[in-house]
């Protein structure tokens, strides 16, 4: 179960009210236990989430940590806590194993430009006080009570915020050897960029997303029961990268779209055919080999990595 604004609380998964009580929340749990058990016809990955959200309210001090807004222990089935199926990107020898951080203050990070997450937050902000009313003052507009109250469309816009965040974190401590652009405007005033990251082993396009659910590629494209039938992330991504590579002269190494490492059962899923062939679906702990190692490719040469951050310095536009 993921801490994502976008995803269901243990209540709602469990089907009651915050407010009720423990015997009754108890009752709930039970009869869920029977109704996705997968071996009386019921879902394995909702038989999973009736046990994940349990553990977080399921006993009185767990429950109050929850309201607290306590963050989660980090449990799932789609990550070391959990019966995750292993993967060739897993083994220890692939460049796609996940790598423990480098020790803060070990070196220099990378150079950082725009403010990722930012259109987002101030989106997230403005629609949160409309909906509370305005001239309602809000002692904290990240309660977690009161997050988990908003509409999804006014969530959707935090959540955002902190996937861009958290990947602008990651590739920043890279090293000197990677540059990040965040939030870069393209030809549309509707869609932008989230990051652009030059490396020594090429040209990333990237979009930060949270879902709040487990997704998949299906057919080159990412799909989950909370993306829209009509949403097309990939090849949004991979058609307005193209128009700014060919509006600034560079060419991207591959397009990416990043996700919370619960919501993704590899670590990373590659588009093997069509127009979108080489797009990647990845987890967002691994997203540093992924810039370390690039998708089989051999890497550019520090000449041109001078000459393509200049094209870039000077050529990129923020949203």
């Amino acid at each position: 179960m993921s801490d994502s604004p976008l995803s269901a609380s243990p209540y709602e998964v469990l089907g009651v009210s915050s407010t009720v009580g423990q015997d009754e929340l108890r009752r709930a749990y039970r009869r869920l236990l029977r109704e996705t058990h997968p071996d009386t016809g019921g879902s394995a990955a909702k038989f999973t989430a009736v046990q994940l959200a349990w553990e977080r309210v399921g006993d009185v001090d767990s429950r109050a940590s929850y309201d607290r807004g306590a963050p989660r222990r980090e449990s799932s089935p789609f990550t070391a806590g959990g019966p995750a199926s292993k993967s060739p990107f897993e083994s220890p020898g692939s460049p796609f194993a996940a790598r423990p951080p480098s020790p803060a203050g070990s070196e220099l990070r990378a150079r950082s430009y725009g403010h990722p997450g930012g259109r987002a937050r101030e989106s997230y902000l403005e629609l949160l006080r409309e909906w509370v009313g305005r001239g309602t003052s809000i002692a904290d507009p990240y309660d977690p009570a009161l997050v988990r109250s908003a509409p999804r469309e006014i969530r959707q816009f935090l959540a955002e915020a902190l996937a861009e965040e958290a990947t602008a974190r990651i590739v920043s401590g890279l090293g000197m050897g990677f540059t990040i652009w965040s939030c870069v405007a393209t030809n549309s005033p509707d869609y932008s960029i989230d990051h652009i990251v030059l490396g020594p082993a090429g040209l990333f396009a990237i979009r930060s997303e949270d879902w709040g659910a487990p997704v998949r590629l299906l057919k080159g494209e990412v799909v989950g029961e909370a993306v829209s039938a009509q949403d097309a992330p990939i090849h949004d991504l991979h058609r307005y990268a193209k128009k700014l590579a060919r509006s600034l002269g560079v060419r991207f190494t591959a397009v990416a779209i990043v996700v919370p490492d619960e919501t993704l059962v590899e670590p990373i899923q590659i588009v093997e055919r069509g127009r979108t062939a080489g797009s990647v679906l990845i987890r967002r702990s691994v997203l540093p080999q992924l810039l370390r190692v690039g998708p089989g490719a051999t890497g550019i040469s520090v000449g041109d990595v001078f000459e393509v951050r200049t094209r870039l310095q000077n050529g990129i536009r923020f949203a």
